[in-house]
């Protein structure tokens, strides 16, 4: 398929993965962002074509996986109640919450929708105007802007009967959480393209900087990958750290600042607590005061929780980085997609997922 294929084809990928060789001196590991990017890393076996000096760390880049089991359950709350009908993406109905999930939810009786666009929950809103309609507004920020015009234009239209859940994340301050562990052992980045079309890279410039790290933005398939590794390793080769834009097709510096204006008019950032790390400031979106009216938490008087996460699963660990998939105990075994213990098993761009659907092994024996 055209401007698919071109950036699949084997033979290329092999002539990138020589010249990476070719330039490779010393151990390095590079983290992707991007679930999406994990899962085309596995899909493809990218990492198998490197040599074994590079080692590719599977980043938080998944906003479902790091919506924390106290979001969940709200959901699941507003969700069982006979007045809503509650509207979410697919990909959250089988995360587990403290108790169940939100499919349980609906195969119990609950009103649950997915849906693909955050303006389709508008229509649900104006076709049930006796009902409370919710979104399950999760994403990073690729999706805010979405959301965010989903919003306006229930503030400009007077919808009262619609209202949000409110989990977004961001990017930026997940990579500075990430430098700034004592755990660390990323030295380089492979941005999330997707979320630098938004917003653009100039938030990445002062963590290039300060960490002294080279941060690439790439794109998902498999030659965006290996030029996004070869940009990387050239730049720690040569001790430079700065940004560089593999995926230019889509990504321009200063993004997309219509965008970028929307989401500042509808949200402000806040601290947000990421499932298996904890909080990271200045890490998520809220509905800002002129637009409160549509937060779901206060609609239904939420309270703010702690719940203990499954002692079992260390989706924590591999969100940082720290261990990968095959490496917990229960992969494979106590933990799969028909029984997850955690989001990154379900999740169609959870690490877990990928390697269980592409590399087809349990864990590792300890």
């Amino acid at each position: 398929m055209k401007f698919i294929d071109e950036y699949r084809d084997a033979k290329v990928a092999q002539k990138y993965a020589e010249a990476i060789s070719a330039i490779t001196t010393k151990p390095w590991k590079i983290m992707e962002i991007c679930g999406g990017q994990t899962h085309s890393i596995v899909k493809f076996g990218i990492d198998k074509l490197l040599p074994k000096e590079i080692t590719l760390i599977h980043g938080p880049g998944c906003p479902v996986c790091v919506t924390p089991v106290e979001f969940i359950d709200k959901a699941i709350a507003i969700a069982s109640l006979p007045e809503v009908i509650f509207c979410s993406f697919g990909d959250m109905l089988r995360v587990p919450g403290s108790q169940k999930d939100l499919l349980t939810v609906k195969a119990d009786g609950g009103d649950i929708r997915i849906i693909y666009s955050p303006l389709d929950v508008l229509k649900i809103a104006q076709a049930h105007p006796n009902k409370q309609v919710v979104f399950f507004a999760v994403g990073f920020e690729t999706t805010a802007p979405a959301t965010a015009m989903a919003v306006y234009q229930a503030y400009q239209q007077g919808i009262k009967n619609f209202f949000l859940l409110v989990s977004h994340v961001l990017v930026p301050p997940a990579m500075t959480a990430i430098l700034a562990s004592p755990h660390n052992q990323v030295q380089g980045f492979l941005a999330a393209g997707h979320v630098c079309t938004v917003m653009g890279y100039t938030e990445y410039e002062p963590i290039a900087r300060n960490y002294h790290i080279p941060i690439v933005v790439t794109g998902f398939e498999p030659l965006d990958i290996l030029q996004g590794v070869y940009l990387c390793v050239k730049q720690l080769e040569e001790g430079r750290s700065q940004i560089e834009n593999q995926y230019t097709r889509s990504v321009r510096r200063s993004g997309n600042e219509v965008a970028q204006q929307l989401i500042q008019e509808v949200f402000e950032k806040v601290p947000r607590k990421w499932r298996g790390i904890g909080e990271i400031p200045q890490s998520g979106l809220t509905l800002r005061e002129k637009y409160i009216e549509f937060d779901a938490e206060q609609r239904f008087s939420l309270v703010n929780c702690t719940v203990r996460e499954s002692a079992e699963c260390i989706s924590g660990l591999i969100l940082q980085g720290v261990k990968k998939p095959c490496e917990c105990s229960a992969f494979g075994r106590n933990c799969t997609p028909e029984h997850p213990l955690g989001a990154p098993m379900v999740s169609s761009e959870g690490a877990c997922a990928a390697y269980y659907r592409y590399r087809q092994q349990t864990a590792i024996e300890l």
